[in-house]
């Protein structure tokens, strides 16, 4: 495996190492004694996978403390773009977002640590997306920034027109609103 710094700190881009011959790939898609070294006192508890079609946004959401969530998230098949943005209200990139394409193809992870709202939009026909958390959701911890916020301006790669967002995340706070939970 291979891992990346991003401009953001806490988020890691992961590779793994994959073996392709005439019958397909095998890959490690998660060892913990790897993880350890670069992300220590992680304990995922859990995965969640999502099938979604073209132009379906979900996000910008987050968990708020005592139930914030690290994540690692991977594309199975299909393609997304994937972005997380920094809500660690002491952090020199608070409000700064990250985005990367993650496909089925690429194999790549995207690690995100708490203090993150995290989203990503579907790029091809139908996306499988597959994600670790290390603590489990919880409804009234439940929270989000709105998808189009001006202040993030992230780059969804589509047309608004193209983009299915569910009535609750077009209903979230935006960045003038929101006060951090995080440090």
């Amino acid at each position: 495996m291979t891992v990346t710094r991003t401009p953001i700190e806490n988020l890691l881009i992961i590779e793994p190492n994959v073996f392709q011959d005439e019958r397909g790939y095998f890959m490690e898609s998660f060892k913990s004694s790897f993880i350890e070294e670069f992300l220590p006192n992680i304990n995922f508890i859990q995965d969640n996978e999502s099938k979604s079609t073209y132009g379906v946004l979900r996000g910008i959401h987050f968990q708020k403390p005592p139930f914030a969530q690290t994540k690692l998230v991977r594309v199975i098949d299909g393609e997304v773009l994937d972005v997380a943005v920094d809500l660690r209200a002491k952090s020199p990139t608070y409000g700064k977002h990250f985005s990367i394409v993650l496909t089925g193809e690429n194999k790549k992870q995207l690690f995100i640590q708490r203090g993150f709202g995290h989203g990503f939009v579907v790029l091809s026909k139908t996306a499988i997306f597959s994600y670790k958390v290390d603590n489990p959701y919880n409804p009234e911890s439940d929270s989000g920034i709105l998808y189009n916020d001006k202040l993030l301006s992230i780059d969804w790669k589509l047309m608004s027109d193209e983009i299915i967002i569910s009535t609750k995340d077009k209903s979230l706070q935006n960045m003038m609103e929101f006060k951090s939970p995080f440090n």
